[in-house]
């Protein structure tokens, strides 16, 4: 099997502010009814703190995985609002999604923090999806690939090159989230190409095994065309994930 082979595609459905414990409750049992038998990709939900338990205990057993939508990189401390690694796994939380771009831009999220923030996910046993992507104004000015060397080669900086591959990537054009606004296969493929030669700066075999996912405006009928572009790992998945059919129907998507 060459690492090529081995990059099972991800889908994860990011439930962003959405998900009380009911609904919650209500949405893996669905969830879970739907399942085929030969899911062509791991499976994974994002969802809000006060969830993560019960999406835990409901998927227990399951072939898909839980993720946080945040961390903070200490462990404790004078951090008022945050949670910490060690709070997500005695959870049984799977990984985390950190730089998310809403984070960025309304949490003052950095490319600074992320640098601590990568390493302590792996540390504690969680795997990170570490977001880039670039502004629509960044896209007009011909700035996405600074935009993603920076991102990439700052959040990653220091992470060992043996340990790259367990990071899960996800580029997100910041200006296709939620607007319904769609990067073309072509631009989703040229930009994670570019992802993968940034991390093959550092490490050939890293770049082959690890997992680049796209978001942005993912939905069920458009998911094959950019699930079928060569470096295309999966998906992020926003607003079609808090229906359950529209997950898995990406995740069939995966197979085509």
């Amino acid at each position: 099997m060459t690492p090529e082979d081995a990059r099972r595609p991800l889908i994860a459905g990011n439930w962003k502010l959405w998900g009380t414990q009911g609904q919650a409750a209500d949405y893996c049992e669905r969830l879970v009814g739907m399942l085929p038998g030969d899911l062509p990709a791991d499976l994974a939900v994002c969802v809000p703190f006060t969830s993560l338990e019960v999406c835990v205990e409901a998927l227990r057993d399951t072939p898909v995985s839980v993720y946080a939508q945040n961390m903070h990189q200490e462990q404790t401390g004078a951090f008022t609002g945050e949670v910490s690694a060690e709070m997500l796994t005695e959870l049984g939380v799977d990984g985390a999604v950190l730089g998310h771009s809403e984070r960025r831009e309304y949490n003052c999220e950095s490319d600074r923090a992320l640098q601590e923030k990568v390493p302590a996910a792996q540390d504690a046993g969680l795997v990170p999806i570490l977001c880039v992507g670039e502004s629509e104004e960044e896209r007009e000015r011909d700035e996405t690939q600074r935009k993603l060397r920076t991102q990439v080669k700052e959040a990653l900086e220091r992470v060992p090159d043996e340990r790259l591959p367990d990071v899960v990537i996800a580029y997100e054009p910041i200006w296709a989230i939620g607007t319904g606004k769609v990067a073309t296969p072509e631009i989703a493929q040229e930009a994670i190409a570019f992802i993968r030669a940034l991390v093959g700066d550092r490490s050939k075999d890293a770049a082959a095994r690890i997992r680049i996912l796209y978001g942005g405006s993912v939905k069920p009928d458009n998911a094959a065309e950019i699930l079928a572009q060569p470096d295309v790992d999966g998906a992020l998945v926003g607003g079609a994930s808090l229906d359950p059919k529209g997950l898995v129907e990406i995740a069939a998507a995966a197979a085509s």
